[in-house]
């Protein structure tokens, strides 16, 4: 027998460590960057009921990190939080799992900054400032405006609100100590489109329907940026450019065949391919979210805490060849 010293590492701990919005864009564009040079096996999801949804995610990051991960996210309907998730973190030259973390943060804060560095990436040149229609405005909507603000720091940002429930007048109490945020809450789909030249949508269901089936309130220029995917359907049809983060997670979408043009933003961060080319496109980025993204944070913060964790167990593990 030998023992392995495990560590937990709970949503409290990493939390303490006060990682920057800022940060967390910096190990995204890093994660997108080693991505043809990590293993990222398909993911298997598994439906209990409804639309929910538990999701393995592997990956094998690059040989000099010496790590693998699995992550384990699901979605439940009326649970709070409806998301949660969980990783395991693993030393891959001696097989040994090196700790349990939990993937809440992670996945929220990694979902956020993929979102804000897509807009650095791909949103329109203007010559006044931008104004950023949100929608679905729970923990990941936070998690993008607060890598949003951290990425244009000293610069005005102006959110447009769709109203649901009271999640507007919450998101403006949330923020409202950022001089450079101002905000307007509407009503209708229709408004909230119209003159945006940025649409981030965060919500995880759309039951089928279309968030505004009129094309011509898409205005030229727009990105649009659908974190959950859901809703934007007629999009795929007219937009100039669609980006995603993985082409497999995207090939099956029903319109696939007919986006007018195609490409992974790993190359464009890689400066493989060029991303807007013309302040008149339209662009649509699918970042559905790679195990690579959590796994790269999962790693970071492990070198942060490690064995520093207030918790551990310890793992027995066979040290003998034959032992049944």
């Amino acid at each position: 027998m030998y023992q392995n010293n495990v560590a937990i590492i709970q949503n409290q701990q990493i939390r303490d460590l006060a990682i920057s919005p800022s940060q967390c864009i910096e190990w995204i564009e890093q994660s997108f960057s080693i991505k043809y040079d990590s293993q990222l096996p398909a993911k298997i999801s598994v439906h209990p009921q409804g639309e929910d949804f538990f999701t393995s995610m592997p990956c094998l990051l690059p040989e000099s990190f010496g790590r693998f991960g699995m992550k384990l996210i699901h979605r439940i309907q009326g649970e709070e939080p409806s998301l949660g998730s969980d990783i395991l973190l693993y030393d891959s030259r001696h097989g040994h799992l090196l700790a349990i973390i939990d993937g809440d943060w992670i996945t929220t804060m990694r979902t956020g900054a993929v979102a804000a560095l897509a807009v650095r990436l791909f949103e329109p040149s203007r010559p006044t400032p931008h104004t950023y229609s949100i929608m679905g405005l729970g923990n990941t909507a936070r998690a993008t405006a607060l890598c949003l603000l951290a990425d244009k720091a000293g610069e005005h940002v102006h959110f447009r609100l769709l109203r649901y429930k009271d999640q507007a007048e919450q998101f403006i109490e949330r923020f409202k100590d950022y001089p450079q945020a101002t905000f307007e809450i509407v009503d209708r789909a229709d408004d909230f489109i119209s003159e945006a030249d940025v649409v981030i949508s965060c919500i995880t269901a759309a039951q089928g329907k279309l968030v505004c089936p009129n094309d011509e309130l898409f205005r030229p220029g727009m990105l649009l940026v659908p974190v959950h995917t859901r809703g934007f359907q007629n999009c795929d049809l007219f937009f100039d450019k669609v980006f995603a983060d993985d082409t497999a997670h995207v090939q099956g979408f029903r319109y696939f065949a007919q986006f007018k043009q195609f490409c992974e933003m790993s190359k464009v961060i890689l400066k493989q391919s060029p991303g807007r080319e013309s302040q008149q496109e339209r662009i649509l980025c699918y970042n559905i979210g790679l195990g690579l993204h959590d796994v790269l944070f999962a790693s970071k913060v492990y070198d942060l805490i490690g064995t520093n964790s207030s918790e551990s167990f310890v793992q027995q593990k066979e040290s003998r060849k034959f032992w049944i």
